[in-house]
């Protein structure tokens, strides 16, 4: 196995692997997210589901984590094996890719994202540890809140225009990022050159909706927070 990561092929798969499990966490991330837009009722159902739930909470949560850490950490070391060997590109691609903006900056995305993860812990993870495990309370209520808490907290989040601001400018990093990402991921595993139209187009609709689609849930709870 330590032979799989030191060759160049091996990391870029753990690379590409490591980001199809973070995208597919993105989807359901913003699924349960978007129910907030339309049910506080339901969001608050589905949002206590999984932040009780003992498999999501200490078998999933530990693998996201170290998946998060996993793919930052493999993208570090892809940019630096990649610069002391004088390439362009974190994950080497055929044709205009290698010459794309992104693909030269996608360390530097990669760390407004983490920024921005460092951010939502901050707003949310670390509150939600503090009152699982420290205080000790898995009713997912607060006294003086009726009902569960996870929605009251998130509208409490985007009262802020700063906040939102910063939270949108995230996404657009976001957006750039997944833009190249996918593409180069898919080709890291072995697609086609016939299936890259495709997924160049699947890749672009999803870094475009998701992004977008956590913008319009931030933005619309600044503008409807009580």
């Amino acid at each position: 196995m330590s032979g799989f990561f030191k060759s160049s092929i091996g990391r870029k798969v753990a690379m590409a692997l490591s980001a199809f499990f973070l995208m597919f966490f993105l989807l359901q991330h913003f699924v349960i997210n978007s129910l907030s837009v339309f049910s506080a009722e339901l969001f608050n159902e589905v949002s206590h589901f999984m932040g009780t739930n003992w498999l999501i909470q200490f078998v999933l949560q530990p693998v996201l984590i170290f998946g998060v850490v996993f793919h930052f950490v493999m993208g570090f070391v892809l940019e630096l094996k990649n610069k002391s060997a004088r390439k362009i590109s974190y994950a080497k691609n055929n044709g205009a890719a290698n010459s794309s903006w992104m693909s030269r900056n996608m360390i530097w995305s990669g760390l407004a994202i983490l920024a921005f993860i460092v951010l939502h812990f901050i707003d949310f993870w670390f509150p939600e540890i503090n009152t699982k495990f420290i205080k000790g309370d898995w009713s997912g209520v607060h006294e003086g809140v009726e009902g569960y808490r996870y929605f009251h907290e998130l509208q409490g989040k985007f009262v802020s225009p700063i906040r939102v601001a910063a939270y949108a400018l995230a996404f657009v990093f976001l957006a750039l990022h997944l833009f190249h990402g996918f593409t180069s991921a898919f080709q890291s595993m072995g697609a086609t050159a016939g299936r890259k139209k495709t997924l160049q187009n699947i890749g672009k609709a999803y870094s475009i909706i998701i992004p977008v689609g956590f913008i319009i849930i931030a933005v619309f709870h600044h503008l409807n927070h009580h």
